[in-house]
């Protein structure tokens, strides 16, 4: 079964799922996957301590005028057959001034390391300005979505002579197919019809749905942290496709869960004939030590803020979000991509092209919060992504687990971090 995820959509939502319904034939319109997501218990939820203070919903979207969209595609199982599945990836579309929402935001990018893929960030270095949603995909599926966006922005109606939309992506080539090109142009087109506010689905979910983080399954997660700056209180939300990381790294809370989890690491389960085609789970639970790897993956991390920044502020709040990796564990290794983009809802007529047009910023002496709250939530959504992962099975019986909450719990009990 195909499954399009998308959210309890806002007014007319329905009938955009309706109508993407008959665009893709095999896929069921989950309208309650946001209030699924939500049933799983989230970091705080378990006590697990976190710093700074979250947002209403601790999501990207309690930045007002955010909104997230998703798609998801889970179809097949068994051996892999190029061009037929099994199938587990999706699209996540982040638009930074929701559907009705019009007009360019401030933004900036910044690469950790670069063994991944982020369009559209020639221009956005070059201007200062983000004109449409941030898509995230997995790694060859790219293409797709790009031309997916730039027909949104025509049938929207914009007037433009040229279109450089920012995809992103991570690749999930061990649970999906992903030679298969099963992402079309209709699956990215849903994504950002079904974006809307309030709670944000997590785990495998979206672009997410086939990737996983320091030897678990992971996916998408979010976080949000209320700040205070210049006397007035803002909002940092952070929302993040996990992928990257090597399991003896993970630290949670400052502890050092990788070491202290070092079992159910990824393997592969009998097919049908019986057969493996790679290193066999063990019976049962499948609780198989296995190599640590090299590191190798991607993280995607989209911050948004509404704080006044200009572009030159917001890279520097995209390295400091790289911060928040390195606390869960992440190093930017060789094979990884870790690629970060930043923008302001602030400043409504940045993009206006005639005039003179007025702007407001905090002073860079005022921006540490805004950094703080990028680095506590990107560490908290990754941790959420992690928490609301599932244990897939996906391509030829590659079977990714779930962090066990009960074992987290009890890691972190030991080390005094939880009563």
């Amino acid at each position: 079964m195909e499954f399009a995820r998308m959210a309890i959509p806002a007014p007319g939502g329905i009938l955009s799922c309706m109508r993407h319904l008959l665009l893709l034939a095999a896929t069921v319109c989950l309208l309650p996957a946001a209030a699924d997501s939500q049933s799983k218990p989230r970091a705080r939820d378990l006590g697990i301590p976190q710093t700074g203070t979250p947002g209403p919903l601790n999501a990207i979207t309690d930045v007002p005028g955010v909104e997230v969209g998703m798609t998801t595609i889970i179809r097949g199982s068994g051996k892999l057959v190029v061009g037929q599945g099994p199938v587990r990836t999706g699209v996540t579309a982040v638009l930074p001034r929701g559907r009705a929402g019009s007009g360019d935001v401030y933004a900036a990018w910044f690469t950790l390391n670069g063994n991944g893929e982020m369009t559209g960030t020639t221009w956005l270095e070059e201007s200062g300005l983000l004109g449409g949603p941030v898509m995230i995909t997995n790694t060859h599926s790219v293409g797709a979505v790009h031309a997916a966006t730039i027909a949104h922005a025509v049938r929207q109606g914009k007037d433009f002579a040229w279109s450089l939309p920012v995809v992103a992506e991570t690749w999930d080539g061990s649970l999906n197919d992903i030679n298969g090109f099963h992402v079309t142009k209709e699956h990215a087109l849903a994504a950002i019809d079904s974006a809307r506010g309030g709670r944000v689905a997590e785990g495998n979910v979206g672009g997410g749905t086939g990737m996983n983080c320091h030897g678990f399954k992971a996916g998408t997660g979010t976080s949000s942290r209320r700040i205070t700056t210049q006397g007035r209180s803002y909002t940092v939300g952070v929302l993040v496709q996990c992928n990257y990381g090597r399991r003896s790294r993970l630290s949670v809370a400052g502890v050092p869960v990788g070491e202290e989890i070092t079992d159910l690491m990824p393997c592969f389960m009998p097919l049908p004939d019986g057969t493996t085609t790679g290193r066999a789970c063990a019976p049962g639970a499948g609780r198989t030590p296995g190599d640590d790897g090299d590191g190798q993956g991607s993280i995607i991390v989209v911050v948004a803020t509404d704080a006044p920044l200009l572009p030159h502020q917001l890279k520097r709040v995209a390295k400091r979000a790289a911060l928040g990796v390195g606390r869960m564990g992440g190093m930017g290794e060789n094979s990884s991509g870790d690629i970060f983009i930043a923008f302001s809802t602030a400043n409504p007529t940045a993009s206006a092209d005639t005039g003179m047009v007025q702007v407001t910023a905090i002073p860079n002496a005022a921006i540490n919060p805004v950094f703080e709250g990028a680095i506590e939530g990107t560490s908290e959504a990754i941790l959420n992504a992690l928490l609301a992962a599932e244990t897939m099975t996906g391509a030829n019986g590659y079977t990714t687990f779930a962090l066990p909450h009960d074992r987290l719990i009890s890691v972190l009990r030991k080390y005094g971090r939880v009563r």
